[in-house]
């Protein structure tokens, strides 16, 4: 704990997975400019082990984000951000919901506000800011706090286990899954077999990645390439990133896992339908290269392996196991 404080200091991110990571970065940046603060994260749950890892906060407070007629709750939250005593809070979430904390402060307490609540002390609400990534747009409203250089972090802080899954190097990264309420992401899990097979004859070693719901697609490549590694199910958050950190390339679709494994520098070739902006949901990474169709099945796997071997024969990763 960081002695004698001068300030004390809020960041609001709520959600989701990859906007969390998104984020990351800003909040490195505010860290570094208020390296004698006392900084505080409200975040979900889900999240607490991600902020923790990141040392980049003194505490954290989890929001149970009160519906509306729960009076109790809302009273609770109110009292929870007065006590705070915060002379600064950056909102790295900007919905109506953290609007609405920002009005939960009476005036006379309201601490300086980053972000795009009306009223806010640095309010941001140009349109540039929701023109392109959400990573440039708090990038752009952390400058009017006098925040600059704000980087992607390659989360290098995570060295989570990964000496159980046995890997060979080279290896390479699928991730060919998407959300089950997004089917129209997935490129077809033929074209991901074919591509399979061509790296494995490459001597890379192909290891897929994906939940319990995605067994179908992972399982059918794992029938067209037996030599690659199923570890579909077995991965934690954390498991993957470390995974990121060691592979020599990785190729998937728009989805989680992608936007955890971009900013690592892996070199990443996301593929997308046209049903979400690259320009705007690519992954942000120093290597993250993006193909798109607007049916993702008519991109042809020789076009996505000829983008996807030269990224690949620029990078050479070695795999170094974690040690405890």
């Amino acid at each position: 704990m960081r002695e004698s404080p001068a300030e004390r200091i809020l960041v609001i991110k709520l959600s989701a997975l990859g906007d969390f990571i998104q984020a990351l970065g800003p909040m490195a940046a505010i860290r570094k400019h208020h390296k004698n603060a006392h900084i505080t994260l409200m975040t979900t749950k889900g999240f607490q082990s991600f902020a923790q890892k990141s040392g980049y906060f003194d505490d954290i407070i989890i929001d149970e984000r009160p519906k509306t007629f729960n009076i109790g709750s809302w009273i609770r939250l109110r009292s929870t951000l007065i006590n705070g005593n915060y002379n600064r809070v950056y909102d790295l979430q900007n919905n109506d919901r953290t609007a609405l904390y920002f009005k939960l402060f009476p005036k006379a307490k309201r601490p300086e506000w980053v972000g795009t609540a009306k009223g806010a002390s640095h309010e941001n609400n140009a349109p540039e800011r929701i023109a392109g990534h959400a990573f440039d747009g708090h990038a752009m409203t952390l400058k009017l706090a006098g925040i600059d250089n704000v980087h992607v972090d390659s989360m290098k802080w995570i060295n989570d286990d990964i000496g159980m899954f046995n890997l060979k190097t080279p290896y390479i990264l699928f991730v060919p899954g998407s959300a089950p309420q997004h089917p129209q992401k997935r490129w077809p899990k033929e074209k991901y077999g074919a591509i399979a097979n061509l790296l494995s004859a490459e001597n890379y070693q192909i290891v897929l990645l994906g939940t319990d719901a995605e067994r179908d697609v992972t399982g059918e490549i794992k029938e067209l390439c037996p030599a690659a590694l199923d570890l579909t199910g077995q991965t934690s958050l954390f498991q993957i990133i470390n995974l990121a950190h060691g592979a020599s390339g990785a190729l998937g679709n728009d989805t989680g896992p992608m936007h955890m494994i971009g900013p690592t520098g892996c070199p990443s070739l996301v593929l997308f339908s046209g049903h979400s902006t690259p320009e705007r949901h690519a992954p942000k990474g120093d290597n993250v290269k993006t193909m798109q169709a607007d049916n993702i099945s008519e991109l042809e796997t020789d076009a996505v392996y000829n983008d996807l071997l030269p990224m690949l024969r620029n990078q050479a990763a070695p795999y170094i196991p974690y040690k405890q």
